[in-house]
């Protein structure tokens, strides 16, 4: 026994290396080929590292005997990745011999198949003997040892249930799903947790379909089934179970102070978690949580709002995985029986639904922070002016378009929260957010009018201030229709709203309203005319236009409210006629002058043609005229 103790502990979790393997090279898309190959270049690798080659050239060199005293924990994972390349390998032969391309040797890639599969259950059966050994000397845990007896069972199982033996595959699968149960319940970490329900949803479908061949009833109720099988099978198939969930039980007591996941609920219900890279990052998120909570203290200063920054980044990130999980899921979803298709989908959707959410609140509570620090730091977060007769502090340009700016996010971020799932399922909390929508835009009608207001446009704050009323009674209704609000009860409010809010938001409104109108009533009277000294401005693009369209000025400038000049038209002065003297003029001899021809026109038959047209008429008659006079 002292010898046993003074050797180092293998550490070795089967189930975590395979899952980590399969995730990162592959199979989270079924592409068994990629797997296959990684498998094979991993093993090559391991096998010099261990130098357990067989030499090069002719010179043949006997691979060392691996005994418990020279064992390690890369001779475990040389045997794992041999079962796993083995059983790859069987995968994709099955998925070509499906092919219709290959219809005509699909039973020779079949009987390949099968040929690999009892290879990869011949690595996983020396694995399982090493690891008895392994913990018969005190060298392995009792948690590793029972995933490798399941990684073995599953294998079996599968196996049996393509020979359609199913009495004895269901027998295998029920152990193992029983096994992994256990496993779950007592799990020193979130992580694996998540590890061991994972591998059990994996093999409930094909439990169901087992008990469904054998003509049981309630095929459906997977847990059942386990229960029966697992009082019948378990022992026989797990030599020593108890005792080793016993040990499992004593070594979970010295790892408590490991981080576990706080349970995440969504309306009283739990959020499923079912996949160990979602359990890391959703623990980064709760360390933010965590450290944001104890900064709370500084929440109107800059350093309040820089701690959101942390959590941001971590709920992004829990995002990003999320949205592949769901990705790869619609891509292999076909591949899966439809009822554990259907939840697995349900669940990650869900999932990623409810960390989109929670990402947008914590987006637009930062947000919300950040302009109540703006107003506070400049004292503009006044909603009333002060009166006329009171000379009002000068407020920086710049912090009423930084605050419309930062509406414009939170009003982003509300409606894309209105979009999700999640919240269209519940009719209050839609009917809520859409209330924060409204609400959000009659806040940023308030400072955009009061961005208007220091140009002297007070028509264009007004308009403003007239949508913002009517913001606040659709903000009003929406709120009415719920019992509840639930963005007000939940933890933590990230945009709390209240009827007092309301009524400050409508005294703001009326008081600005108010000042506004007395400021351009003592600006020019209240009337769109041009002050004196003030030259017309002309709109933006109005030389450009002008280009392609004639307008008419003077009509412009009327319906624009101005007076138009009209041109004076000056009379002509009166001239007495004079009287005409009548002079006779001497007869002289006329001088005769052709007209301009006319352009030749077509010849034409008859009197006309032959006379030579009615010109030399005419021409006779004027001449004739004039003579007479």
């Amino acid at each position: 026994m002292s010898n046993d103790a003074a050797k180092p502990v293998v550490v070795f979790a089967a189930l975590q290396i395979a899952n980590e393997q399969r995730s990162a090279y592959g199979l989270r898309y079924n592409d068994f080929t990629r797997y296959r190959k990684h498998c094979a270049n991993r093993t090559h690798r391991l096998r010099s590292t261990l130098k357990m080659t067989h030499g090069k050239g002719r010179d043949f060199k006997k691979l060392p005997q691996i005994t418990t005293e020279n064992i390690k924990d890369l001779h475990l994972q040389l045997l794992l990745l041999e079962s796993e390349r083995a059983w790859a390998y069987s995968q994709d032969l099955t998925t070509q011999s499906m092919q219709p391309s290959n219809s005509v040797h699909a039973s020779t890639l079949r009987h390949s198949a099968t040929g690999r599969f009892r290879r990869a259950i011949h690595w996983a059966a020396q694995l399982l003997s090493h690891a008895q050994a392994l913990h018969a000397s005190h060298r392995l845990s009792s948690e590793h040892l029972l995933q490798v007896y399941v990684y073995t069972l599953i294998l079996n199982g599968r196996l049996l249930r393509s020979k359609d033996d199913f009495e004895e595959a269901l027998a295998q699968l029920g152990v193992a799903r029983g096994v992994l149960d256990v496993l779950a319940d007592k799990a020193s970490t979130s992580r694996a947790q998540a590890l061991y329900v994972l591998f059990g949803d994996e093999i409930g479908p094909e439990i169901r379909y087992c008990a469904h061949e054998m003509g049981r009833q309630r095929a459906y109720d997977v847990d059942v089934i386990v229960k029966e099988v697992t009082k019948l099978s378990r022992e026989g198939l797990v030599p020593g179970c108890d005792e080793l969930l016993k040990d499992l039980h004593k070594e979970g007591g010295a790892v408590e102070g490991r981080k576990r996941l706080a349970e995440l609920n969504w309306e009283s219900q739990p959020v499923p978690v079912r996949n160990p890279e979602l359990v890391d990052v959703l623990l980064k998120v709760q360390e933010a949580e965590a450290r944001l909570d104890g900064e709370k203290k500084e929440k109107s200063s800059k350093k309040g709002v820089a701690a959101y920054d942390a959590i941001l980044s971590a709920l992004s990130d829990a995002e990003e995985v999320a949205r592949k999980l769901v990705e790869a899921q619609q891509l292999t979803g076909s591949s899966m029986s439809g009822a554990i298709a259907g939840q697995v989908g349900r669940d990650i959707q869900f999932v990623h639904a409810y960390i989109v959410y929670q990402l947008l609140s914590r987006r637009i509570q930062r947000d919300l922070l950040l302009v109540s620090a703006l107003l506070s730091t400049s004292r503009a977060g006044q909603t009333a002016p002060k009166k006329a007769g009171q000379k009002t502090e000068q407020v920086d340009g710049r912090l009423y378009p930084a605050v419309v700016k930062l509406f414009d996010t939170v009003l982003q971020s509300l409606d894309q929260m209105r979009t999700l799932s999640i919240v269209d399922d519940s009719p209050d909390l839609a009917s809520s957010v859409e209330a924060r929508i409204s609400y959000t835009k009659a806040r940023r009608c308030l400072f955009l009018a009061r961005c208007y207001a220091p140009a002297k446009k007070y028509p264009e704050a007004l308009t403003l201030i007239q949508h913002a009323n009517i913001h606040v009674r659709e903000t009003l209704s929406s709120l009415s229709l719920s019992a509840s609000d639930p963005i007000n009860t939940s933890k933590p409010t990230y945009f709390p709203l209240d009827p007092a809010d309301l009524k400050d938001l409508e005294l703001g409104l009326s008081a600005d309203s108010h000042a506004f109108k007395r400021a351009w009533f003592a600006y020019n009277g209240g009337t769109l005319k041009v002050v004196d000294g003030q030259k017309f401005e002309k709109p933006l693009f109005f030389n450009i236009a002008l280009n392609y369209v004639e307008l008419d000025m003077d009509r412009l400038a009327m319906r624009a409210g101005k007076e138009v000049e009209q041109p004076k038209i000056e009379a002509a002065p009166v001239v007495a006629p004079q009287p005409v003297k009548q002079v006779v003029a001497p007869k002289a001899k006329v001088e005769v002058r052709s007209e301009t021809p006319e352009p030749a026109a077509p010849a034409r038959s008859g009197l006309s043609s032959l006379l030579g047209g009615c010109g030399n008429f005419k021409f006779t008659v004027t001449v004739s005229q004039h003579l007479k006079r």
